[in-house]
């Protein structure tokens, strides 16, 4: 099994394959019933490698990101907020008409 197999496969509970794999192997006509452990690794190989290829992540993982993503939102809330201090300080030290300065022209 390769390393991104191995890991799809401790994202979702072995006991699940398994029990996956065996119920196909039970969908088998009797007359094939003798492979019927082979075709029960079979199916669970499959599926390990079917989940293997797909793009998923842990569930660590993901408690990680989402507690980083948390911490990023109340880090941009606290300098959105600062910001829109600053900027009204800003403006209480301006004069209120004051046009702007022309461009320079040569």
């Amino acid at each position: 099994m390769n390393a991104t197999a191995n890991a799809a496969a401790h994202m979702i509970d072995l006991s699940h394959i398994d029990d996956l794999a065996r119920r196909l192997s039970n969908l088998v006509p009797p007359g094939m019933r003798e492979s019927r452990e082979e075709l029960q690794q079979n199916f669970k190989s499959i599926l390990q490698a079917g989940l293997g290829k797909l793009d998923l992540v842990t569930r660590e993982e993901f408690d990680v990101q989402r507690a980083v993503l948390l911490r990023t939102r109340e880090k941009l809330e606290a300098l959105q907020q600062a910001v829109a201090q600053l900027e009204a300080q800003l403006q209480a030290q301006t004069p209120a008409a004051a046009p702007a300065p022309p461009a320079n022209q040569h």
